[in-house]
C-alpha cells in the first residue's frame, strides 16, 4: 500500500471503469466511487495485482464526495478522476424537480467538491494529476437533454478557467476529456434509448474514448475531444448558428425520433 494511490468516481461501468482499468495497469492503488453497484466492475478488475477498494455512495452530495475521501486513510491522492456524471433525457417540462437537480449536483456540485478537496493538497505539495470528463455536449445547445448539456458547458468553462488559475503550479495538470456519444449505460439511464441518439450503432467505445483520456493526462495535456468527427463538431460549434445546433439536436434527442426498435 505505498505505491501509486488514484482515485476514479462513476467507475462502475463505461469511461469511468475503463480509466481505472488503465490506472490500475500503471500500477496504481484504486479508491473507486459509483452510485451504482460494482458488481461487473470487481469481476472485470480481476487480477490487476494492484490494492482496489470499492464504495457505493451518493456523489451529487457533498457527504457523499466526503465519505468517499474518508475512505482513501489519509493516503496521498496521486491521481483523481472526476467521470461522475448523469444525463437525463425528455423535454424539460416535462423532467420532475428532483430529476433535473440529481444532474445539477452530480455534473457540477459534486464534481467541483472533489476537484477542490483534492487539488489543494496536490498544489501543497507540488504533485498530482486530475482528469475531468466533460463533453462535447458542452458546446451544443441540448434540446431534450438540456439540463445535461448546459451542465456539461459549464464542466468544460470551469477546467478551462482553473488551468488558466494553476498554470504557474509546477508539477500539477489538470485535463479535460471531452468524448462525444459512447456506448455506455447512460442512454439508458436518461431516458434516451427510443432516440435517435440512443439507438445509434456508430458510439465509440468506452475503452477507446478512455485510453485518449488517460494519454492525454499522462503528457500534461489541457484537454482532449474523443475522436476526429467529435473535434470537427467542435470546430462547427463556433461556427454554426447556436439555433441551428439545437434544432440539429433536437433531431438527435427528442422523444420518439429513433423510430421502432
Amino acid at each position: 500500500m505505498a505505491g501509486k494511490f488514484a482515485i476514479v468516481t462513476g467507475a462502475s461501468s463505461g469511461i469511468g471503469l475503463e480509466l481505472a482499468k488503465l490506472a490500475a495497469k500503471d500500477g496504481y492503488d484504486l479508491l473507486l466511487g459509483a452510485d451504482t453497484p460494482f458488481t461487473q466492475a470487481e469481476r472485470e478488475l480481476e487480477g490487476l495485482g494492484v490494492a482496489i477498494e470499492t464504495v457505493e455512495v451518493d456523489l451529487s452530495t457533498l457527504e457523499g464526495v466526503d465519505e468517499l475521501l474518508a475512505r482513501a486513510a489519509e493516503r496521498q491522492i496521486d491521481l483523481a478522476c472526476a467521470n461522475a456524471g448523469h444525463g437525463l433525457g425528455h423535454a424539460f417540462i416535462d423532467q420532475n424537480v428532483e430529476a433535473w437537480r440529481s444532474v445539477i449536483d452530480t455534473n457540477i456540485t459534486g464534481t467541483i467538491y472533489f476537484i477542490q478537496q483534492v487539488l489543494g493538497p496536490m498544489l501543497a505539495r507540488k504533485s498530482g494529476r486530475i482528469l475531468v470528463t466533460g463533453s462535447i455536449a458542452g458546446f451544443i445547445p441540448g434540446s431534450f437533454n438540456a439540463v445535461y448539456n448546459g451542465t456539461k458547458a459549464f464542466v468544460d468553462n470551469f477546467t478551462e478557467a482553473l488551468r488558466n488559475e494553476i498554470k504557474d503550479c509546477e508539477g500539477v495538470t489538470l485535463t479535460t476529456l471531452m468524448p462525444g456519444v459512447t456506448e455506455t449505460q447512460f442512454f439508458k439511464r436518461a431516458g434516451l434509448s427510443d432516440t435517435s441518439v440512443g439507438q445509434d450503432d456508430s458510439k465509440a467505445d468506452p475503452a477507446y474514448v478512455a485510453k485518449d483520456g488517460w494519454d492525454a493526462l499522462m503528457a500534461g495535456k489541457g484537454h482532449v475531444v474523443s475522436g476526429w468527427s467529435n473535434k470537427l463538431q467542435v470546430a462547427a460549434a463556433g461556427v454554426v448558428p447556436q439555433s441551428m445546433l439545437a434544432e440539429q439536436h433536437r433531431k438527435m434527442a427528442e422523444p420518439g425520433s429513433g423510430g421502432s426498435q
